[in-house]
């Protein structure tokens, strides 16, 4: 079950936080709790992902992204991600979480999250997004302007980019 009264703690811990310009990095504290552990005692996989959400919902209405989307009747979707889990974490710890955009191009916004313990990274993830509309995706240069951002987005880091290129050689369907 999706950890609700989590993300309205969050939501609720940011509500008077300011508001943040699109390239500004939202941070946040997440504990790790019994029902987030796997068989062998560690953040299982499945809830990191989970505990990324908690940063990206809150990230997005101090963003202002909450009331352009009911105004234009948007929404959001993960429409792809790569993680990376390099330091075991387990119960009760308390992890420092990063979410930042790097930047878009014309069909989805790209995302970094990383989650930090006394100053070690322990997973990061990239993580590529859409905007959505009845009549398909929405460009993200519509969505950076109706944000009150300039439509350019900055110069995509490279690895960004040959993650975007190797995830384009992926064949789709999959080859069963």
């Amino acid at each position: 079950m999706y950890p609700y009264l989590r993300m309205w703690h969050q939501l609720w811990k940011f509500r008077n936080a300011p508001e943040m310009g699109l390239l500004d990095t939202h941070i946040s504290r997440h504990r790790v709790w019994p029902h987030d552990l796997d068989p062998w005692r560690e953040l299982n996989n499945g809830r990191t992902l989970t505990l990324f959400d908690l940063g990206r919902i809150p990230m997005s209405v101090r963003l202002g992204f909450e009331k352009v989307a009911r105004a234009k009747g948007w929404g959001l979707t993960v429409a792809g991600n790569s993680t990376r889990y390099r330091k075991r974490v387990t119960i009760f710890q308390v992890l420092t979480q990063k979410c930042r955009v790097l930047g878009w191009d014309h069909r989805f916004i790209y995302m970094e999250q990383t989650f930090w313990r006394e100053g070690e990274c322990t997973a990061a993830m990239l993580l590529r997004s859409a905007f959505t509309s009845k009549a398909g995706l929405v460009d993200p240069a519509e969505v950076a302007l109706a944000l009150g951002a300039p439509p350019q987005s900055p110069e995509l880091p490279d690895w960004v980019k040959a993650w975007i290129a190797a995830d384009a050689e992926r064949p789709w369907p999959p080859q069963v």
